[in-house]
């Protein structure tokens, strides 16, 4: 189920991405030199956490802290397993 990432790791940008709400989008995107992802709402939520010092828990406490109906745990999980397939992500070296 969780692939990647356990609780504990701490995930942050890959150095060739850069992660930043676009307002001609009017939603978050990734770039990078061959171009750009629109990401949704949701994915942008986990991504803007990504932030190379929080763990996946303190992620998942986050959001849950901001959407405290959401049903979020799984689909952070499946999120950050598809962005570090899309290799936007890393784990942050120990």
């Amino acid at each position: 189920m969780h692939n990647h990432f356990t609780a504990d790791d701490i995930p942050q940008m890959a150095p060739t991405f850069r992660f930043q709400w676009e307002e001609a989008q009017g939603c978050h995107v990734i770039l990078y030199p061959e171009g750009m992802v629109k990401l949704n709402p949701a994915a942008g939520e986990i991504l803007k956490r990504c932030d190379g010092k929080a763990s996946v828990a303190i992620i998942i406490d986050k959001l849950k802290a901001a959407f405290p109906d959401a049903e979020l745990e799984a689909d952070v999980y499946q999120f950050l397993d598809t962005a570090y397939d899309n290799q936007w992500i890393r784990h942050k070296p120990a």
